[in-house]
């Protein structure tokens, strides 16, 4: 494995550990231009301040929301770090699913994901994070569908 690679699998260890300690900053800062395309509802944050939003958006029902890595690997021809894990978190502030708000029921879930993070050539920085999950899985999970 070269040390590109190595630099990446960091990068994308310490961004997931970022992420489950809230610290949107240093989330950041692991991008060229933060970017996350969510590849079960087909949903993209572009930018900065829609990055921000979806923390805010996808941490108020699961404010302890974290991530359990069970494998991971650099593929150096396509620039990509491919993650599988297992996302976990409770339900303890309201869920808004359209229209409807689901109230907090203390519910957890844990369900198996995969994520791939593309980065800039030659580069250790993310361009784009890509979840790709069953958009129901939660729902499920929680006894809500």
């Amino acid at each position: 494995m070269s040390e590109l690679d190595e630099a990446r699998i960091d990068v994308v260890r310490r961004h997931m550990a970022l992420e489950i300690s809230h610290d949107w900053d240093g989330v950041i800062a692991t991008f060229e231009r933060p970017r996350y395309e969510l590849m079960g509802p087909g949903t993209i944050f572009d930018g900065e301040v829609a990055v921000r939003s979806y923390f805010a958006a996808s941490r108020e029902p699961f404010p302890d929301q974290a991530n359990e890595v069970i494998a991971i690997a650099a593929d150096a021809a396509t620039d990509t770090v491919l993650v599988e894990f297992w996302l976990t978190g409770t339900h303890l502030g309201p869920l808004k699913l359209g229209v409807r708000t689901i109230e907090p029921t203390g519910k957890s879930f844990r369900i198996r994901i995969a994520a791939s993070f593309e980065f800039a050539p030659g580069s250790d920085k993310i361009v784009c994070e890509r979840p790709y999950y069953d958009q129901s899985a939660v729902l499920k999970a929680l006894g809500l569908f």
